[in-house]
């Protein structure tokens, strides 16, 4: 008899809306039940907090990372921790993948001792080779095309930061001490996102869900640097792409914009296009006069995944007041664990599940 069918996860695109509203409304759950566990004890005592669910007690989650992180591993740790499991880094020099084995026997062995495989990759063509072997879920924590994790953490942080855009709305409470009275996630009104620079897996994963949710993207690049066809195929069968204005000057990108993002011009393997790249972004860098004489909203508000450099976003906007990067950054934390309480534990990626606060 024919087990359980394997559920993956390798772009936003696989959801629905509704799978991917409750994908937020998880993770907003999980982080207001856990952050007083991680706050200074004496104020509130342990035994009157709930745990956030344990999903992943006695299990492990295999990290198979082949490219350098920061946000991306420290989330899937320290999340796992959490959901009462271990996760097992195996980096490109821990383990015989592409040395002296194949990814189908790895996917297959990985998959024997561990529950879960967030992989972290070069070409997609090498995370779908993963997924189609293994006997767990597979979750994309990075490849070519995709970045998922990354698109849950920046609409969570704007849904959290909701009352940016809407005065009528009151600032959320702060939920580092009580874990009792959660709030359910705030709504976010309909909002125009520019993005300038590159067409990368960060921005793929925006085409493909930010139209979707109601909002809509303007974006700016070079005709060179555009979205691959097999990107804007999906755009096309979601219907995403009545939602998107792209073109090359970043002033009419921001114009009208009520977020303005921007990601790395070089990405990890493209170091040797570093000149032609920097020639060809000439005059994307965000900054408080491009967004100006372009026309954002004067309310703005700035998101970046990181690592971040200066020829990119400069100081004033980075580490100013519009800017939510350092949310937006905690944010992967909760956004990784709500997925790997869901996919990994629960096996259950449905628009329907409910959500339990202490739950194996």
């Amino acid at each position: 008899m024919a087990g359980p069918i394997v559920p993956h996860l390798m772009t936003l695109a696989d959801l629905s809306v509704p799978q991917i509203k409750r994908l937020l409304s998880h993770s907003h759950h999980l982080k207001q039940v856990s952050l007083p566990w991680l706050g200074p004890q004496g104020s509130t005592p342990q035994k009157k907090l709930r745990l956030p669910s344990q999903s992943l007690f006695n299990k492990t989650i295999a990290l198979l990372f082949s490219k350098r992180s920061t946000r991306t591993r420290l989330s899937a740790e320290t999340s796992a921790l959490l959901l009462g499991g271990r996760a097992l880094f195996l980096g490109q020099e821990d383990i015989q993948l592409g040395v002296n084995e194949s990814t189908q026997d790895t996917a297959r062995v990985v998959g024997g001792m561990c529950q879960g495989i967030f992989a972290r990759v070069g070409e997609h063509e090498e995370i779908e080779e993963l997924a189609k072997h293994s006997p767990v879920p597979v979750l994309n924590a990075l490849s070519s095309l995709w970045h998922p994790t990354q698109i849950l953490a920046d609409l969570l942080t704007l849904h959290e930061n909701a009352h940016l855009f809407d005065p009528a709305l009151p600032a959320p409470p702060d939920k580092r001490t009580d874990s009792k009275n959660t709030t359910s996630l705030p709504g976010l009104r309909p909002l125009t996102v520019a993005y300038v620079g590159d067409s990368a897996n960060v921005l793929h994963d925006m085409l493909v869900t930010y139209p979707r949710l109601g909002h809509k993207l303007r974006i700016a690049s070079p005709e060179q640097y555009r979205a691959p066809s097999a990107v804007w195929k999906r755009v096309e069968e979601l219907g995403c792409e009545q939602g998107i204005w792209w073109g090359a000057d970043p002033k009419e990108a921001v114009h009208g914009a009520d977020v303005v993002v921007t990601d790395t011009w070089i990405s990890m393997g493209q170091e040797a296009e570093k000149a032609d790249r920097l020639k060809a972004f000439q005059g994307y860098q965000i900054t408080e006069q491009l967004c100006r004489e372009g026309g954002a909203n004067p309310d703005w508000q700035f998101l970046h995944c990181l690592p971040r450099k200066p020829h990119e976003v400069d100081d004033e906007v980075f580490y100013g007041p519009r800017s939510l990067v350092f949310p937006e950054a905690d944010n992967r934390k909760w956004t990784i664990m709500a997925i790997f309480d869901l996919l990994f534990g629960k096996w259950d990626l449905s628009a329907t599940g409910t959500i339990s606060s202490s739950n194996k």
